[in-house]
């Protein structure tokens, strides 16, 4: 099990989610990615994603305008 991390502070709508499903095909099944990012939208699109890909999403965290996510493929 690896832990992996993407960043995508400061991106915008779609970038954070195209980056987080390309990382997710990527990992192997038990890895565990952490996503921190800023843009609002995407801190709802991406749990969203994580439940139709049958993921599952370990925990958000929010400080300030930063979020981070982390999933479990």
């Amino acid at each position: 099990m690896a832990e992996l991390k993407l960043d995508v502070r400061g991106e915008t709508c779609p970038i954070p989610l195209v980056e987080v499903r390309k990382a997710l095909r990527q990992a192997s099944p038990g890895d565990v990615l952490e996503v921190v990012g800023t843009h609002p939208s995407s801190k709802k699109e991406i749990p969203l994603a994580v439940k139709a890909l049958k993921l599952e999403l370990l925990s958000i965290e929010e400080e300030g305008d930063t979020w981070k996510i982390r999933i479990r493929r």
